[in-house]
């Protein structure tokens, strides 16, 4: 069978942008000869749509666009993820199911729902989604069709170690015998999410016996990036083909074809596909909510320097706008610094001097910091001016958007300032330990300098007091990038951490830092989620809590 791929970018709630979007690849699809044609989870509503779904109208108005994309539909079927209210007890009005509609010769035949709803990590399905209690079978061109929708194929192991199922959706379709095996997707990437991917989709072919294509969404919806990197396996697990990662894509996959097509892009690994994340995030992010262009504050450090790089990449030199904000402690080097990023990268570029800002606002306080020595207080006034100043600038140019610079590093230990550096409306690298900002710097100057070699070398300094080095407050980078990844992303106790060989002093000092600052990362902007445990979306620790294990 010839089966299209619609590995689509889809908008949460654009109802009719997205029908405009489907028929449009299931048209082009079926020209390219496909027999079937195959689309992503809830591509109709976009994924996740979270409480949209209980708006009074929302699934209601999804249904009448579903029916008018099936009255689009010919002999050839479009499998197209929706949602869908089942209404099965009396004691509740009505139930939704994560669904994909089989649309053929104008109508919606069939219905399948998914089996396996996850909640947990980035995933809250049970509060919206009735769980199926089987997969659907489809008779088709004399072949028996299994379709399943995301986390149904994710069985071969435990999808999480706080979950595990207790029904197999795939072991069903095995035991019932199919010729080919369909999973619409929309799974988010991150690091190392290719991989475990393919081994999912592999298992369930050797136990069905069968073909398998999936289908992912691609995109950036909040802060959720979706990679694509659809997959088609023969019945041997081999790969027929694997579309590429984080772009939109169509394509033909014959079942029966012995020849493999993988198309160019689709094996991106390491710094190239967090740069490649990171732009499609900010620019779905942007342009899904309505800006045209970014601004961010240059600051001649490195974490600036890596957000406007990946800036101009999603959006275009013409719409990144790049403000200096030198207060009378900053470098001379870093000014220039700032000034040379601009100037490669092709950006407009102001400087605005806080200096008068910030001497207006101590004069202000004297009165009541009268006889109180100079501490952190002043230095986060500078950090506060710059806030003010940036963000002014996005309320008078209506379409364009602060980013905010900050990395996980300092977000973690909240080395950062409320209402300062922390003000806007995306945190485009707030997943990224400052070690990797140092490595996706050298990877964006791999072929020429853009990033100035003096940034990459130069101490990292918030530059808040006079000889300020970051180093000064907090362990050296390689050591607390290490201990967070721990604490944070593998959830290890302080004990299993000093375990692992770093300085118990070092390790409960951080740890304290971490669970200090929670307060401020609940009021900080969305971050793009590249790691499997982002501040954010995911993780939902309190803000008042005494636990120190």
């Amino acid at each position: 069978m010839k089966i299209g791929l619609a590995q689509i970018n889809t908008i949460v709630g654009d109802l009719e942008g997205n029908q405009r979007k489907i028929l449009h690849a299931y048209q082009a699809l079926c020209q390219k000869g496909a027999q079937l044609v195959l689309f992503p989870e809830l591509a109709l509503i976009g994924y996740p749509p979270r409480d949209l779904l209980f708006q009074q109208n929302f699934v209601t108005d999804s249904q009448e666009i579903l029916n008018a994309i099936a009255a689009e539909t010919t002999a050839i079927p479009a499998l197209v993820g929706t949602v869908v209210i089942d209404k099965k007890r009396d004691d509740v009005e009505s139930l939704f199911s994560n669904a994909a509609a089989w649309c053929q010769n104008g109508k919606i035949q069939t219905i399948g729902r998914k089996c396996l709803l996850p909640n947990y990590g980035v995933f809250d399905e049970q509060r919206y989604f009735q769980a199926s209690s089987e997969p659907t079978i489809v008779e088709y061109l004399g072949q028996r069709v299994g379709i399943t929708i995301c986390e149904d194929i994710w069985t071969a192991s435990p999808p999480s170690p706080h979950h595990c199922y207790h029904y197999d959706p795939v072991a069903k379709l095995a035991g019932q015998g199919i010729d080919l095996l369909l999973n619409l997707s929309a799974s988010p990437w991150n690091e190392g999410k290719f991989s475990l991917r393919e081994a999912q989709l592999q298992s369930a072919v050797q136990r069905c016996r069968c073909p398998a294509l999936y289908c992912n969404v691609v995109g950036g919806n909040d802060e959720l990036i979706f990679d694509g990197t659809s997959l088609a396996l023969n019945e041997k697990g081999e790969r027929l083909t694997r579309l590429p990662s984080f772009a939109e894509s169509l394509d033909i996959v014959d079942t029966e074809s012995p020849q493999t097509d993988l198309v160019e892009g689709f094996e991106l690994r390491d710094e190239a596909a967090i740069e490649a994340a990171l732009t499609i995030g900010l620019r779905d992010y942007v342009h899904k909510n309505g800006f045209r262009r970014a601004v961010i504050g240059l600051s001649g450090g490195i974490d600036s320097a890596v957000t406007a790089a990946i800036a101009v990449r999603a959006l275009g030199a013409d719409n990144v706008i790049g403000i200096s904000l030198p207060s009378i402690i900053s470098s001379q080097h870093s000014r220039d610094d700032a000034a040379a990023l601009a100037s490669a990268l092709g950006v407009e570029y102001h400087t605005l001097s806080i200096a008068a800002t910030v001497a207006k606002a101590e004069e202000v306080l004297a009165p009541l910091f009268q006889g109180l020595p100079r501490d952190v207080t002043e230095e986060n006034i500078q950090a506060r001016a710059r806030g003010l100043l940036l963000m002014a600038i996005t309320n008078k140019y209506n379409d364009a958007l602060l980013l905010t610079t900050g990395n996980k590093s300092e977000l973690a230990v909240g080395y950062c300032t409320l209402y300062g550096d922390m003000c806007g409306g995306l945190a485009v690298i707030s997943d990224l330990p400052k070690m990797k900002v140092y490595a996706l710097a050298r990877w964006i100057n791999r072929e020429q300098v853009i990033i100035p070699l003096s940034t990459l070398e130069k101490p990292p300094s918030a530059e808040l007091s006079p000889e300020q080095k970051d180093e000064d407050s907090l362990p050296a980078y390689p050591i607390l990038d290490e201990i967070l990844r721990l604490y944070i992303e593998e959830q290890r106790s302080s004990a299993a951490i000093i375990a692992a060989g770093f300085d118990p002093a070092t390790v409960h000092e951080v740890i304290r830092k971490v669970d200090r600052n929670e307060y401020k990362r609940k009021q900080a902007a969305p971050g793009l989620r590249i790691t499997p445990l982002a501040f954010g979306v995911g993780r939902r620790i309190p803000i008042v809590q005494q636990y120190t294990g």
